[in-house]
């Protein structure tokens, strides 16, 4: 769950407005601002976006009242001014319902997205905005306009701008409900925490000290843990209770049920509509259209790939957990869902002489977090400084400024620890989305790792520090391709199955035993990592990695068989049940519904198999790395140059084939996979 553009992400022709707006655009505030200091409350919230809806409408009308001959000046300028404007109250208004604490100004930011994203569908479907972009003559421009062109009315046809009237009306309601039936959907996940509880500390044997410290007893002696991530994966890793873990697992795989059930459906049935009125045979086809994998046959394919290859080394991996089960249980006969993490952790234990407990101590979020900012800083030639005095959405959020070369080049918020109503995963959103010489670039963070607390040192799993570097990729993604001349290309613009490659690429560098040791400190002692144990890591993870891509294709084949078919078709729980039987070697877990809490049916919707696609992308990316020197930043200011900061300016093949000196192939994929086998 690594991925949130909201808004930004959809087609640029969904992001304006037809209207033509009152006779003057309220004025535009400074470009530069942190963009919270306009909107401290749901009623400055709304007038800031209302008004830039309001400067959009106006751009529109410049554009579509040109008399005469049309130019990149008189016509693609004020549909990027609008793109500016709309991205900004889009972002703003995602960003806001998933993470402010207080309910009135969630919904305040809720409503403000529907309005947005009304005000996109209404343009998206403008034929006389499609007309003007088409007259341009763009062959003697740069590649970027040309492009942008391209793109442009490429998206438009997408929308259904030439389908007739009745057509078009039908779309505008569809996409209505679909935004509103989302927002229920992530909703329902973000506010549904579900408790077990314990009646004694030895019930919680095996934890880490600090988890077992931050669990104190109520007055009665009970002990409460919740499904949020710092409680629920440290027990399904570490809790010898068979019982605690599997009633968390039962939980954790259920949130958001029963409610989600209907709701999927709906989502699910809408968008099969919508994509039978833009003239495609399943919402699949219509979403994969405009990705690197081109349609849904071509996806369906590539997880059979995958699959394929993985599914002989999840075998082993299989017997492997069920040896070692067998050693302290003789008549088991087979291995669970809710305790693979379990028997995980002991075969790395006993078989790679490593335990996870071991490097939690050296992963303190404070020291994580700046080691990170200064492991990117050396790689790319920049800097980043605390913002003091920015306003902020939460008190725990924290503000940093991106200088290059002495000159402010973007900000971005981090919102690491988990509270009540937040988002419940790690995600990159994008704020605003950054062009030369009008607005630096704004995004944030949305993560919930341990810490946080006073008192609490926010030990990490080894896993949350390659989030945390994931989720940081996204973001360097973001503001280092704000500086391009069009919004609409700028932040992260590539194709969707591209996305996800720079920020995997960059969890490299949480296996390098001489990153670490640059930040990897003992929290008492102030000893350096081990590099012996950081080796004895890497070892250790390879075991498991067969069983992982497996399962992770049972998401990308759930993604894709709930939006290929008709949904009359589509019964979630029998499709998600035999895609386990199928895939992996665990039989399914009765009386779960992982699918109520997977936030990307609605984000991603049938395209999850990106985060595989874009493995592989960035398996070939790492092969151009000196990986007997991590730190040399040579690689690194190629990489940002030819990937990172063209944005959204050229294909994305063509952006990998540049910094390869080829095209991508899936053989460093496969050279990675067979580590483990």
């Amino acid at each position: 769950m690594k991925l949130i553009i909201r808004l930004a992400a959809l087609s640029t022709a969904a992001v304006l407005a037809t209207s033509a707006g009152p006779a003057s655009a309220p004025s535009r505030p400074s470009s530069d601002a942190p963009f919270w200091s306009q909107t401290p409350g749901p009623a400055e919230f709304v007038k800031a976006q209302d008004e830039r809806m309001d400067r959009a409408r106006q751009a529109i009308a410049r554009m579509t009242s040109v008399k005469g001959p049309r130019t990149v000046a008189n016509t693609l300028r004020p549909y990027d001014d609008a793109v500016i404007e709309l991205q900004m109250a889009g972002s703003q208004s995602g960003l806001i319902e998933e993470v402010h604490p207080d309910s009135a100004m969630r919904a305040t930011a809720e409503a403000t997205s529907r309005k947005v994203s009304a005000l996109q569908t209404e343009l998206s479907l403008n034929r006389a905005i499609y007309d003007a972009v088409a007259a341009l003559d763009v062959s003697k421009t740069d590649g970027a306009t040309r492009y942008y062109v391209e793109r442009i009315l490429r998206d438009f046809k997408l929308a259904g701008v030439d389908r007739d009237e009745p057509t078009r009306a039908k779309i505008t309601e569809l996409r209505k409900q679909i935004v509103e039936t989302g927002q229920d959907f992530g909703r329902n996940i973000r506010t549904d925490v579900r408790k077990v509880t314990v009646t004694s500390a030895r019930e919680l044997e095996g934890l880490p000290a600090d988890f077992i410290a931050r669990h104190k007893p109520a007055a009665d002696g009970t002990i409460t843990i919740t499904t949020d991530y710092p409680d629920a994966y440290p027990v399904f890793e570490y809790a010898t209770s068979p019982d605690l873990r599997r009633r968390l697992y039962i939980e954790f795989q259920n949130r958001a049920y029963p409610q989600n059930m209907a709701v999927l459906d709906t989502l699910i049935a809408r968008r099969h509509r919508l994509a039978l009125l833009l003239g495609f045979p399943s919402y699949a086809e219509y979403i994969t259209a405009d990705k690197m994998v081109g349609n849904a046959k071509n996806a369906s394919e590539f997880i059979d790939k995958i699959v394929e290859v993985s599914k002989p080394i999840g075998a082993r991996d299989y017997q492997t957990l069920l040896a070692a089960k067998q050693k302290q249980e003789p008549k088991a006969t087979a291995v669970e869902q809710w305790e693979s993490s379990y028997w995980s952790e002991r075969v790395r234990k006993a078989e790679y002489d490593f335990d996870g407990q071991k490097v939690r101590p050296y992963f303190a979020y404070p020291k994580v977090k700046q080691g990170i900012l200064d492991l990117t800083s050396t790689l790319f030639g920049v800097t980043f400084k605390p913002a003091k005095d920015v306003p902020v959405w939460d008190p725990s959020v924290e503000c940093y400024e991106l200088w290059d070369q002495g000159k402010l080049a973007g900000r971005f918020y981090l919102d690491m620890h988990p509270r009540a109503n937040k988002y419940k995963h790690a995600a990159h959103f994008g704020v605003r989305v950054g062009v030369a010489g009008r607005q630096i670039p704004e995004a944030a963070l949305v993560c919930n790792f341990p810490g946080g607390e006073a008192g609490d040192p926010g030990l990490m799993e080894h896993g949350d520090v390659e989030t945390f570097l994931h989720e940081f990729g996204h973001l360097l993604h973001n503001l280092f391709a704000g500086r391009g001349e069009w919004a609409g290309l700028g932040g992260i613009r590539t194709e969707r199955d591209f996305n996800e490659a720079p920020s995997q690429m960059l969890e490299e560098w949480a296996w390098d035993p001489a990153v670490l040791a640059r930040f990897a400190r003992h929290h008492e002692t102030g000893e350096p990592v081990p590099a012996d144990l950081v080796k004895q890591m890497k070892r250790a993870a390879e075991f498991g990695r067969g069983l992982g891509n497996l399962r992770q294709m049972v998401y990308a084949r759930t993604s894709l068989s709930f939006y290929d078919r008709d949904p009359a078709q589509v019964d979630t729980d029998r499709i998600t049940r035999e895609l386990v039987k199928s895939y992996q070697p665990f039989a399914p877990m009765d009386g779960t519904h992982f699918q109520t809490a997977f936030g990307h049916l609605d984000g991603y919707s049938a395209v999850y198999y990106t985060y595989m696609w874009s493995l592989v992308i960035a398996k070939d990316m790492y092969s151009q790395f000196d990986r007997s020197n991590l730190l040399d930043p040579t690689a690194a200011a190629r990489y940002r140059k030819t990937v990172l900061a063209p944005g959204g300016s050229k294909p994305a093949a063509k952006l990998v084939e540049e910094f390869l000196g080829r095209p991508f192939s899936f053989e460093a994929y496969r050279a990675w996979l067979n580590e483990a086998s």
